[in-house]
């Protein structure tokens, strides 16, 4: 055995191993190298990205998604799974009332699939609102939910622009110049100025009816009267008013539309809008769906009220969430789909998808794949 041996440098002592350590014999290894594979299933996908030999194909790049692995192939998972609602949703349910057929969107039992789609405010800021506008324009999807700025903000743009900055602008000059940064976009003050000047008249004509007919305001019903009143095909609500798809938004007050309420109530107080009826509609809604899809953008308060919506009716049968958010602290914005099937909120059934990444990116690209895809169909049906 090789004895360490004492040295000295600069009068202190230090300890050395000689450099015959284990030079005259070897160990032997009790591992195992290698393992035996089991037979992988002749049906298993193998990994193949997208070949850019092939030149530059945008459709076949997206389609290769599902075999390139981690969370490209949730988003073709995704595609798959929002192809299949919207297929079910195709199937013909047919209700005679009274010898006519009646408007699928007077109830959810006329459709085969009624598809949820819930957005948290910042993508309305962003260019996704051009994606969910179209889908409110071409009827694709049936009931909406989001947040206080999901509504407000899609008033707001038709009202004045909202500019492109950057994530390291500093808040105290933004401040000073009037402008509010919403990540890397810029909404100026005035904006929110040109708002109440617009809502002001709105909210006085609906403390007049509350007086004078007896109307019932809720969240959704305020909505549908604010998508009226904007007159604007760029808006999202606009669409939703105009197709008779529902808008949701428990917290209706959670921003400059509560501000307005505030302001408006101390002049003129008395209105009242309800979110017992609303939460009636919304579960109702659910319980009628022959089967349901939920498409969830973000987390928070409209992932959470469209799966709970859901659980009345025994879980949806289609699922895909599209966040950022992670699990570890327990927050239902970062639950993965599983923990929804828990709570009866997803079918057992089910084989939902959740897609870790930016909506901002993955959400237009999922239009393309699924929803746009149909609609080209339909319409090369229709010319031929």
């Amino acid at each position: 055995m090789d004895l360490p041996y004492k040295s000295f440098v600069n009068g202190n002592a230090t300890c050395s191993w000689t450099n015959k350590t284990m030079a005259h014999h070897m160990h032997p290894i009790t591992g195992t190298i290698y393992r035996n594979t089991d037979p992988v299933p002749m049906d298993t996908p193998k990994v193949r990205g997208y070949d850019f030999n092939q030149g530059v194909d945008h459709r076949a790049l997206l389609q290769s998604y599902l075999n390139t692995g981690f969370q490209a192939t949730s988003f073709g998972l995704a595609v798959q799974e929002i192809n299949n609602m919207i297929e079910r949703r195709q199937q013909p349910v047919e209700a005679v009332v009274s010898g006519s057929v009646e408007d699928p969107s007077t109830c959810p039992c006329l459709r085969s699939c009624t598809i949820f789609l819930g957005y948290t405010s910042n993508l309305i800021s962003s260019g996704v609102r051009e994606s969910i506008r179209y889908l409110a324009e071409h009827r694709m999807v049936d009931v909406l939910v989001t947040t206080a700025g999901g509504i407000e903000e899609d008033m707001i743009k038709c009202l004045g622009p909202v500019y492109m900055g950057d994530f390291t602008l500093p808040g105290k000059d933004l401040y000073e110049k009037g402008l509010n940064r919403n990540g890397n976009i810029l909404m100026p003050e005035d904006n929110y100025v040109q708002f109440d000047k617009w809502m002001l008249p709105i909210l006085k004509q609906m403390l007049l009816e509350q007086n004078i007919r007896g109307a019932r305001w809720t969240p959704s019903k305020m909505i549908h009267r604010l998508g009226k009143e904007i007159n604007n095909p760029e808006s999202v609500c606009y669409w939703a008013y105009k197709n008779n798809i529902p808008v949701f938004s428990p917290a209706l007050t959670d921003g400059a539309i509560g501000d307005m309420l505030y302001l408006f109530s101390r002049e003129t107080p008395g209105l009242i809008v309800d979110i017992t009826e609303d939460i009636s509609r919304l579960n109702n809604l659910a319980v009628a769906a022959n089967s349901s899809g939920m498409i969830i953008l973000g987390g928070g308060l409209a992932k959470h009220h469209i799966c709970n919506a859901n659980s009345w009716r025994g879980g949806a049968d289609y699922a895909v969430y599209v966040n950022t958010a992670q699990e570890f602290d327990g927050c239902d914005s970062g639950a993965r789909p599983d923990e929804a099937v828990s709570w009866g909120k997803i079918s057992t059934d089910a084989k939902p998808v959740k897609v870790f990444a930016d909506a901002t990116i993955i959400f237009p690209l999922l239009v393309a794949e699924t929803f746009a895809v149909h609609a080209k169909a339909t319409t090369d049906e229709e010319k031929e």
